[in-house]
């Protein structure tokens, strides 16, 4: 497994992150527990999750599941660079959400009970609150921090404008502030590449993609439709996307194939290969899925490609960061 520091900080974690959120809806807490272990081994210590995945308000399914896999012991929590989030509703009052100082505690102290962990690596705001001012989000992170309950603050799904605020705030109290930032980043989805990536770049922020697969379509989603399976394309908005791209799907998974890569591999060495980017977030749903991620690390994509990459799924504009991605 290859390492890299988290952002600017001195923090090393595994180039591809653990994600967790089928645990629980889609695969059952056994096979949970066998993908986290098999990670382990494969040497992924960086694992993602958030305190609404499971998906029933207020519950923390996915986060219990992780708490009782480290309760087995085994070096397990000690072992592993944990992330999870705050911001999403855990329950129908209106203070049950949201950044506000008084959820933010809370909902720290609610994840480290399920997680039956006494610290947090990576507290990450799951989305921006426009509706908080920074320096009581802040004040809030900073008391985490003091206690010992939060090590290192990220964010997810910002605006680069809001890095930029969030990070000037933090620089006024003399916190560390953010040193992530989690956003859904694929060769079909680029828009960070505009504003967010440069803005986690100027100030030490680790990009960590969501999504690296567009919903499993940049994984070979044509060939498995043909050999019955990829459920996910079958319906619903991929099964739309899948519809309104398909030659670029086609001639995507050609070039995989004479590459002599699976499509998934190429689309996640793409992201490795991209600037500022940290670990791609894998979410497999069996063992199987997992093993077969680690192809990606082998991946090593030459300029030829990468110019093929980008004619094949355009950047946003005339590409890199804006302006000069819109003007002149």
């Amino acid at each position: 497994m290859d390492y890299t520091n988290l952002g600017r900080t001195g923090l090393s974690v595994s180039r591809l992150c653990l994600g967790t959120m089928n645990f629980g809806p889609q695969t059952s807490e056994p096979d949970s527990f066998e993908i986290m272990d098999r990670a382990l081994e494969h040497g992924i210590n960086f694992y993602d999750t958030a305190n609404v995945y499971g998906w029933q308000t207020g519950e923390g399914i996915t986060e219990k599941i992780i708490g009782r896999w480290f309760a087995q012991g085994g070096g397990r929590r000690e072992k592993v660079v944990l992330a999870t989030k705050v911001y999403g509703k855990m329950g129908d009052w209106p203070n049950e959400q949201g950044l506000s100082a008084r959820h933010i505690i809370r909902a720290c102290e609610d994840s480290l009970r399920r997680l039956q962990t006494d610290w947090i690596d990576l507290y990450q705001m799951h989305h921006v609150s426009r509706a908080t001012p920074w320096e009581e989000i802040w004040q809030a992170m900073e008391t985490l921090v003091a206690q010992g309950k939060v090590l290192y603050v990220g964010s997810s799904n910002f605006a680069g404008w809001h890095l930029t605020a969030a990070q000037e705030s933090a620089n006024r109290r003399h916190f560390l502030g953010l040193v992530s930032e989690q956003c859904i980043y694929n060769l079909m989805t680029r828009h960070v590449e505009l504003e967010v990536v440069p803005a986690a770049q100027q100030y030490g922020l680790g990009i960590i993609p969501w999504s690296p697969l567009h919903g499993g379509l940049l994984g070979g989603a044509i060939r498995k439709l043909s050999e019955g399976g990829a459920e996910r394309a079958r319906s619903g908005r991929a099964a739309d996307a899948l519809t309104a791209h398909r030659p670029t799907i086609e001639a995507y998974e050609k070039l995989c194939a004479e590459l002599g890569h699976d499509p998934a591999d190429v689309a996640l060495g793409w992201l490795l290969s991209r600037p500022g980017v940290t670990a791609p977030i894998v979410g497999p749903r069996t063992v199987a899925q997992l093993d077969a991620n680690l192809g990606a690390l082998q991946v090593r994509l030459s300029d030829e490609v990468l110019t093929k990459l980008d004619e094949l799924f355009p950047p946003v504009g005339q590409g890199g960061p804006g302006p000069e991605a819109w003007a002149w």
